[in-house]
């Protein structure tokens, strides 16, 4: 397969909530282009999108998938995205990479939480996008009162280029009001669209959304604004120049109608797509950092410029191995290619390029700027890389990825595998870096950071099914601290005589309360030689080892300054060994003496919602013994600041979701300790006391 020149080609991105139509929408433009001959299922797991035995089982696309076809003499790539948001860590690297971005919404649910998630993404890409209106055969589809909502949410400059004659059952015929025309579709028919003359049911309507299309067009454009004050409308020419610029800038957001289950609407969104969409010239250079000092360049998309590709997605097939997604931002990318992964150093000499269509892979010649593909078997080189010509030290921005926020920890199912679960978590985590992976090593807990459960649940599954290795989640051991109220002093004796030489330390240590988040600190007051200097440092390891496990709970102890005031010693029986264990008795005397309590974390929590659902989170945030600090507005939400016990955030999370219906964001970091309530501590007295 020959490679495509760069003016040719559109690289389009299909996202939405999830539920909107995205995979059969790919299935209809691949039928309509003639890259596939007959209509996959999601029910049966034959669509080409959804090929992964995860995604077949459960009916949800779960990672991104590349699909091409031609249609016009142009090349259309398409990558198909999933909608659930706890694998929105692949809408944002394929919109990373997207010229422009297909925005799917069910005409039967109108705007969803997916809806508003990808919308604030595609402004922080600033790309070109199109509402594509679904499902319009629906029972319950409703193309005004979705038009409403999305104009409500995302400004008036959403415009309709198509509304439907029906809705529901039935539906099939469009009314374009960029064409002025009728659009009838044999449903189930791939090409089978009837371009004719309005019928009169429909005309006064489509002659207001026609007025409305100019107008607004009009205004995206100083010279179309005075063309049509002087002629009073602008011509099919004009509008679909202007509607091309406007797309660009961001003042234009046309609305399309499908029903792609039944082909309806797909042959001309695929004409949309080649005449208004932008190609990789037309939108424009990418923004490259380079040199040592990263100062920021514009790459051309030039096919004859130096090679500068971005890797955007990694992925593992059985019998294939690792294979990595790029999109070239200039030169070419070609078999047998060495070049030099820029943020490695390391040289990558390329196998076979390819195209997708799915799962399966169509070899090209090569790939020229503009132009997304894959590679396979790279050896050091993942997400987020860009490969270049050496001595070509420009890198593509990184994708920012969604902010993992659930906190699960896992354990073995079988003793010895921990090795095992390591690397297979390495491996995933360059499939997919946005979950996170920690250690902590106070409780010698794995720890993974998800986007969600159903994201936890996939990489757990994907755990077994590609490592072989069985884990269960176990809860995230929370860290509490005990520390002290006042000052208090002890003595501690430790004498032993078993025959022949003997062991002898004595000291007294005071203990007094210090500043929050100020350790421990360590002094002597010895004075006269009552304990030799050289078992100074002995008294202070047998502190020092004291303090690690504490006396009411076992948990660490913080925030004292101890002090070595008196003592005594024996000219032949005392040693290093004994003055330590007399100061850890000395310790726990005087520990226990100075009024002890339990510490616990606590985070900084910051939650977006929708306003709605503001009295209901505090109202929670208050029952997990939150603290509101305040709330600010931010266009349509409303900000909550709060602090929480760390202990909290695991309910936290799932009550958000349940009283949001996943509509709220949040986000959460340490900020400091503070006394625990009594029915905390008296919980990890018991504990410790069932332990022993």
């Amino acid at each position: 397969m020959q490679a495509v020149p760069t003016d040719q080609l559109r690289n389009i991105v299909v996202t939405g909530h999830s539920g909107t139509g995205k995979t059969m929408l790919c299935e209809s433009f691949a039928l309509n282009m003639g890259a596939i001959n007959r209509l996959g299922s999601i029910e049966e797991g034959t669509t080409l999108s959804d090929y992964a035995a995860d995604e077949t089982e459960r009916k949800h696309s779960l990672n991104t998938s590349l699909i091409h076809g031609y249609w016009k003499e142009k090349k259309i790539n398409i990558i198909d995205t999933p909608g659930l948001l706890d694998f929105h860590g692949d809408v944002k690297s394929a919109m990373r990479v997207a010229d422009t971005v297909l925005l799917t919404v069910n005409a039967a649910t109108g705007v969803e939480v997916g809806t508003d998630t990808i919308w604030e993404y595609t402004r922080e890409y600033y790309k070109p996008t199109m509402f594509i209106l679904t499902k319009l055969d629906a029972d319950r589809a409703d193309f005004n009162t979705t038009l409403e909502s999305l104009r409500d949410h995302f400004g008036t400059m959403v415009t309709p280029i198509q509304y439907p004659a029906e809705e529901g059952q039935g539906h099939h015929i469009l009314i374009d009001v960029l064409l002025m025309k009728q659009l009838e579709f044999s449903p189930d028919k791939p090409g089978s669209m009837v371009i004719s003359e309005i019928h009169d049911l429909y005309r006064r309507k489509a002659e207001e959304l026609h007025q409305q299309l100019v107008e607004t067009v009009a205004e995206t454009d100083e010279e179309l604004m005075n063309r049509f004050f002087e002629i009073g409308t602008l011509t099919e020419e004009e509008l679909r120049s202007g509607i091309k610029s406007a797309l660009l800038t961001r003042t234009f957001f046309p609305v399309f109608c499908t029903s792609p289950l039944h082909l309806i609407g797909s042959e001309r969104l695929l004409n949309a797509i080649v005449n208004l969409c932008p190609s990789p010239i037309e939108r424009g250079p990418e923004h490259g950092y380079c040199s040592l000092m990263n100062d920021e360049k514009l790459l051309q998309p030039d096919p004859d410029g130096p090679t500068i590709a971005f890797i955007f997605k990694t992925m593992s097939e059985p019998r294939v191995g690792e294979i990595s997604y790029v999109r070239v931002y200039s030169g070419h990318i070609e078999s047998g290619h060495e070049l030099i992964d820029v943020q490695t150093g390391q040289l990558e000499k390329l196998g076979q390029v390819y195209t997708m269509l799915g799962q399966k892979k169509v070899p090209v010649d090569k790939l020229l700027a503009g132009d997304i593909g894959m590679v396979v078997k790279l050896k050091n080189s993942h997400t987020n890389d860009t490969l270049a010509d050496k001595g070509v030290e420009c890198r593509i921005s990184p994708i920012n990825f969604p902010e993992p926020v659930l906190s699960s920890a896992i354990i073995p199912v079988t003793q010895g595998d921990e090795e095992k679960i390591s690397a297979g978590l390495h491996h995933l985590h360059e499939e997919d870096p946005s979950f996170a992976i920690e250690h902590d090593v106070e409780f010698n807990q794995t720890i993974l950071k998800t986007l969600g459960e159903t994201h936890l649940d996939i990489i757990i599954s994907r755990l077994f099914n590609k490592f072989n290795v069985r884990v269960e989640v176990t809860p995230v051991r929370i860290p509490y601290r005990e520390t002290i109220r006042v000052s208090a002093s002890a003595q501690g004796k430790f004498k032993k005589q078993s025959g022949g030489r003997g062991q002898y330390g004595d000291v007294w240590v005071r203990i007094d309360p210090s500043e929050r988040d100020s350790g421990f600190e360590f002094s002597s007051e010895v004075v006269g030689g009552v304990v030799p200097t050289r078992y100074i440092p002995a008294v202070e390891k047998g502190l020092r080892e004291s303090i690690t496990e504490g006396i009411l709970t076992g948990y660490p102890v913080v925030d004292l300054k101890a002090v070595v005031f008196d003592g005594s010693f024996h000219p032949v029986d005392s040693s290093e060994y004994a003055f330590k264990i007399a100061a850890s008795m000395a310790f726990k005397s005087a520990f226990e003496k100075a009024k002890p309590l339990i510490l616990e974390p606590i985070c900084s929590l910051t939650v977006q919602t929708p306003d709605q659902f503001t009295g209901e989170i505090v109202g929670d945030i208050s029952s997990k013994r939150g603290k509101i600090l305040g709330m600010d507005t931010d266009t349509r939400f409303q900000i909550i600041k709060a602090l929480i016990p760390q202990a909290s955030l695991s309910t936290f999370h799932h009550s958000l979701t349940r009283l949001t219906q996943s509509r709220a964001r949040y986000h959460y970091e340490f900020s400091h300790y503070e006394e625990a309530p009594v029915e905390i501590v008296n919980q990890l007295i018991a504990e410790k006391n069932s332990e022993k």
